[in-house]
């Protein structure tokens, strides 16, 4: 798929449903990550991280970019795209945010909005290894066939919930980061 297949489709499919996540007694904390689509010559990626192992909340997980919203940010967008620079180095000069997917909530008490961004290369990644111990692509054609999903459920409170693993190499993708990549791959699904 190319970049102007992707933009069509993103931007033509209906709206997405929530994905279930789970029950907050507050509203949780605002968070936003970037959902980073590199557009190769020749087909397109999804740009991941991996988290520092040294951290004390998610410590070696796969996640995209993002973080918490500071108080001195303009909007959630901002957000995404500050935190995808203080990471990994990924510059704002190169990211095309077209949209975002609906808000998650996630176990350890965040909010989160998923920005979905095209992503031109031509820069150097540079990892913060205060947060951040690699990066790594995925090709998009792997992410939006379903048969790469693993699905397991939990209980909680006496609500089930899906948790979501895509095995790639030898990383494995899971928890909020798959549920949704899953999500922005329901878009696709009749493709694969």
């Amino acid at each position: 798929m190319q970049k102007a297949e992707f933009l069509t489709r993103f931007h033509s499919a209906p709206p997405l449903q929530p994905v279930p996540d789970h029950p907050l007694r507050k509203s949780g904390r605002s968070a936003a990550v970037l959902i980073p689509v590199v557009t190769h010559d020749n087909a397109l990626s999804v740009l991941f991280t991996e988290r520092a192992k040294h951290l004390k909340h998610h410590p070696g997980q796969v996640s995209f970019p993002g973080g918490k919203y500071e108080p001195g940010d303009p909007d959630l967008a901002f957000t995404a795209k500050r935190e995808a620079w203080e990471e990994i180095a990924l510059p704002d000069s190169h990211i095309a945010i077209v949209g975002q997917l609906p808000p998650y909530r996630t176990i350890s008490g965040f909010a989160m909005t998923a920005f979905v961004a095209t992503v031109e290369p031509g820069f150097d990644l540079i990892p913060d290894g205060n947060e951040v111990s690699d990066t790594f692509e995925v090709p998009l054609s792997f992410l939006i066939d379903p048969r790469n999903y693993q699905t397991e459920y939990i209980t909680r409170a006496g609500h089930t919930y899906p948790v979501y693993f895509i095995p790639w190499q030898n990383k494995m993708i899971w928890g909020a980061t798959a549920a949704l990549m899953n999500s922005l791959a329901s878009i696709f699904t009749d493709n694969a």
